[in-house]
């Protein structure tokens, strides 16, 4: 027991000294290793203290770098600031002579205006002692002389003006005035027209007397039947074998002068039969309207136009103008505008075609509110037409302002064939009452002694004061009469203005 512990003992001392030992061998170990680190730490604080001087010293040669430019730099700038200073020196030196010119200037100027101020007073009174004399010598005053000048001077303008005018007219004359005639000339020598107007009168004959008591019927029922069916008025008065028909559409009129004839022929009146002729003869009419529609468009090379227009161009058969018949005036201006186109070059067929269907805004003028031009150029567009041969029948009126050469050459073949001697009628009291309107246009001028309106109002001729319109005065004067007339009167064709100042020299030999 005792050697077991004791030899437990001795192992014990033996782990007791070999723990001590490797105790010191750890220590020793832990010291080298803390004296390595110590070396590197030390070494790293020396390459961290190199490092920073030489940071601090590039700092030093860059801050030095710096500020030698800012130097150099701001010696430039104090160079320059030296020469613009030197500069405004130099512009304020010569703004301050400048000024003492501009002084020195400005009172010599206002010396100048000091004696001119004197010159004009002198002028003045120079000029009035000079007025004085001269109202003296001339036995003139100063209003009257002003008078006198004004007066040439207006003569002169007047005279001027005058010669504008002979000039301007005869140059346009000798251009355009050869051309027209060879054109017109042509044109209406081309078409030969029937010069006898026909008459608008709807009158039915009467075999006898008798018949009145039958178309009137028992109780005027016959008559009233009529109206009815017919849509226009009987006149049965005391005239003897006859029976006008009133009324204000062409078409009906002519319904109802066939139906009239017919039921005459027939000597069957009374409500019943007239209704079934009345019926049968619009049938007939229309057939005739479609028919004298189509041979119009015939002649003149133009078929093929809308079944409308067709009838429109028919129903103006029944239709007159100043007694005129609309229809054949359809048919002249239609020939006219072709042969005038084909002289000048333009197109034939579309001035053809204006020319026929020019008034055809008559046919329904009864019937919608406005000017045949203007309601014939609607119906044109509406129904397709050229628009040149739409803006000429617009403008053969004026109502609207002609701009292609399709337009002047519808205005001047209406004007040919509406103006021509025996195309067409007037009443006495139009007739009249133009004649009146031209005399008093040309008596409200100025000068004007007397005027004369003659050949059927084609012309007026006027009289004038002879010492208050000079030769100069009177072609000023035909101009303005002629454009009043143009303004204020409507008429066909044109009318000519004859200025006549005559002057008399009377003397007797004793």
């Amino acid at each position: 027991m005792t050697t077991v512990l004791v030899a437990l003992a001795v192992v014990l001392a033996v782990v007791a000294v070999a723990a001590v030992i490797f105790g010191l061998m750890a220590s020793r170990r832990q010291a080298e290793h803390g004296q390595a680190e110590l070396e590197e730490l030390r070494a790293a604080r020396l390459e961290i203290d190199a490092q920073r001087r030489a940071v601090g010293l590039e700092a030093q040669a860059e801050a030095l770098r710096i500020r030698t430019e800012l130097e150099e730099e701001l010696s430039v700038r104090r160079l320059e600031v030296t020469r613009q200073e030197q500069r405004i020196m130099q512009r304020e030196e010569q703004l301050d002579r400048q000024q003492q010119d501009l002084l020195q200037r400005t009172e010599a100027i206002t010396a100048e205006v000091r004696a001119l101020d004197s010159s004009r007073a002198e002028l003045d009174a120079l000029r009035q002692g000079a007025s004085v004399e001269l109202e003296r010598v001339a036995g003139l005053s100063r209003d009257a002389a002003r008078e006198e000048l004004l007066g040439n001077l207006d003569r002169e303008l007047v005279a001027e003006k005058a010669e504008r005018i002979r000039h301007v007219l005869g140059e346009a004359k000798a251009e355009a005035e050869e051309r027209a005639r060879e054109v017109l000339v042509t044109s209406i020598q081309r078409h030969a027209a029937d010069q006898t107007g026909e008459t608008s009168v709807s009158v039915v004959p009467l075999p006898n007397d008798e018949v009145k008591g039958r178309i009137i019927g028992r109780e005027g029922r016959n008559i009233r039947a009529l109206e009815a069916a017919l849509g226009v008025d009987l006149i049965i008065d005391d005239t003897p074998e006859t029976v006008v028909l009133s009324g204000f559409d062409p078409v009906r009129r002519e319904v109802a002068r066939v139906t009239l004839t017919k039921l005459l022929s027939d000597g069957r009146i009374h409500p019943t039969r007239i209704e079934e002729v009345a019926a049968r003869s619009r049938e007939e009419v229309a057939a005739r309207i479609s028919d004298e529609g189509e041979k119009a468009l015939f002649d003149l090379g133009l078929q093929g136009m809308h079944p409308e227009l067709v009838k429109l161009v028919g129903t103006l058969r029944f239709r007159y103008s100043y007694g005129q018949n609309v229809l054949a005036h359809f048919k002249e201006v239609g020939y006219l505008s072709g042969m005038i186109a084909a002289e000048i070059g333009a197109d034939e067929h579309l001035a053809k075609e204006a020319g026929l269907l020019h008034d055809i805004g008559k046919a329904v003028d009864h019937e919608v509110e406005g000017s045949h031009a203007v309601i014939g150029g609607e119906i044109l567009r509406r129904l397709g037409r050229h628009h040149d041969v739409v803006d000429a029948v617009q403008c053969h009126h004026y109502d609207v302002e002609p701009s292609t050469v399709l337009a002047f050459i519808i205005l001047s073949a209406d004007a040919i064939s509406a103006s021509r001697p025996g195309a067409r009628r007037e009443t006495l009291a139009s007739y009249i009452k133009r004649l009146e309107k031209l005399e008093e246009i040309a008596n409200g001028f100025e000068g004007v002694e007397r005027s004369f309106a003659i050949q059927a109002g084609r012309e007026v001729r006027i009289l004038v004061r002879p010492e208050r319109i000079t030769d100069d005065a009177a072609v000023v004067l035909a101009r303005e009469v002629a454009r009043r007339i143009e303004s204020e009167m409507s008429y066909p064709g044109t009318i000519k203005v004859t200025v006549v100042r005559e002057t008399r020299s009377v003397d007797y030999a004793k």
